[in-house]
């Protein structure tokens, strides 16, 4: 009777708790966004992890929605994490980048229909563009712009092929492959490389430098005049990219970001412990990020709703960029980190006293919703090395002066860093 009775104690223990977790695990639908009285447009960007769409539709590894306001002309751009723990509608529990391939295994041409769905079911967005592309395809993206130029603050270090054709199955033809922290011109297979890196740092940190190639393209796209010729632009686009964007919507949406600066253009990446948990799922235990519900949704609503006016002049104060570092593209690496938080940035080519530190100069001088201290934590700037100049005829709220150790220090993102004499070895 006792062996009876613990065996039933062990089943019960064993079987409730999967009840129970499967229950739990499907949640509600999240509340859609609210867009208030604005023409809200979200355009979903996928990236599949795959060579050969047509035998293998891949996991959308890259997911991101950039969100227009054609009433105010704001655009903000949320990136969601690959492991990110999603209701799947019709499907069950999956990775969020599962999704496309699984409704694409079950039924070909139905993978966006269902992500689409599940962006909206477990973030609140509803999608009404989207653009796909494999790997091939980036690179072709990339090259077709003529390559981009890049800052990299945090110095990646990852496996690579020695030359972009060679055999992928031939241990031989990898090499390790260490990106420096600097401004690099990058064709399609390097940025492709770098934006797929995850051995130094991780899915979260790899949505950030998805971001950043991003605004290299659209800068690049700016600066070479490319959107004055518009029809041929977006003839090279859709030779690369498969997108239900049809050239009527393409002409309809052009003027509402043909000025469109990357500095106003507002980045949402979602965080540990305020949008995101981590966990493992409950059948056999892999990595997970589960939502945090009231961070989630605060996120998305933010990035419906366009800055008050109060709020867009805080956020962009102008700097200027004095290189006194002696290292030739460092005032760019320090200009775009800035930049991404909410800064406007000149990189000003004129001759600064060479420097070991950072140093800063506050031409603004109020302690009240000063921006400096953001400045200082970003750039790593002492408060002994800051310089308190109130001018009222100023040409720049900021003079940020680099010193040759911000090679060392621009690394402010969680990203392990490879030592600079692992390079001689």
């Amino acid at each position: 009777m006792r062996v009876r009775r613990l065996l039933c104690f062990l089943i019960c223990l064993i079987t409730l708790p999967i009840i129970a977790q499967d229950e739990l695990t499907i949640p509600d639908a999240v509340p859609l966004a609210d867009e208030g009285e604005y023409d809200i447009i979200n355009i979903l960007l996928m990236g599949s992890a795959t060579y050969d769409n047509a035998n293998y539709a891949g996991l959308t590894d890259t997911l991101m929605i950039v969100s227009l306001n054609a009433d105010t002309g704001d655009v903000a751009v949320v990136s969601i994490p690959r492991d990110f723990y999603a209701y799947v509608p019709d499907f069950g529990m999956y990775k969020i980048n599962q999704s496309y391939f699984i409704a694409e295994r079950a039924t070909q041409g139905t993978g966006v229909d269902v992500l689409q769905d599940t962006i909206t079911y477990n973030f609140g967005l509803e999608i009404d563009y989207w653009a796909w592309v494999n790997f091939d395809g980036f690179a072709d993206l990339v090259n077709a712009v003529g390559g981009v130029d890049v800052a990299v603050d945090c110095a990646i270090e990852d496996w690579m092929l020695k030359e972009p054709d060679l055999n992928r199955n031939d241990a031989d033809n990898w090499e390790m492959v260490t990106l420096w922290a600097g401004m690099h011109h990058m064709d399609g297979d390097l940025a492709l490389w770098y934006v797929r890196s995850r051995r130094t740092s991780s899915d979260l940190d790899r949505a950030r430098r998805q971001q950043d190639l991003l605004r290299a393209i659209w800068r690049k796209i700016r600066a070479d005049g490319m959107l004055e010729n518009f029809p041929t632009l977006w003839e090279q686009f859709n030779s690369v990219v498969d997108t239900n964007i049809t050239l009527a919507d393409a002409t309809r949406l052009f003027p509402l970001v043909a000025d469109l600066d990357t500095g106003s253009i507002r980045y949402y990446n979602m965080r540990l412990k305020h949008e995101l948990n981590r966990g493992y799922t409950p059948d056999e235990g892999r990595f997970i990020f589960t939502p945090i519900p009231e961070g989630l949704g605060a996120m998305m609503q933010e990035a419906v709703t366009p800055p008050t006016r109060s709020r867009l002049a805080s956020q962009l104060p102008t700097v200027a960029i004095y290189n006194g570092s002696g290292i030739i593209g460092l005032d760019w690496v320090a200009a775009q980190r800035l930049e991404r938080e909410g800064f406007r940035t000149v990189v000003t080519r004129q001759w600064t006293n060479p420097r070991n530190y950072n140093f800063l100069i506050d031409h603004i001088g109020e302690s009240k919703n000063s921006a400096a201290p953001i400045i200082q934590k970003v750039m790593r700037v002492t408060d002994e090395s800051v310089r308190i100049d109130p001018d009222a005829a100023r040409e720049y709220d900021y003079e940020l002066h680099l010193g040759n150790t911000y090679q060392f220090t621009a690394c402010t993102f969680p990203v392990a860093q490879p030592t600079h004499e692992d390079e001689t070895e």
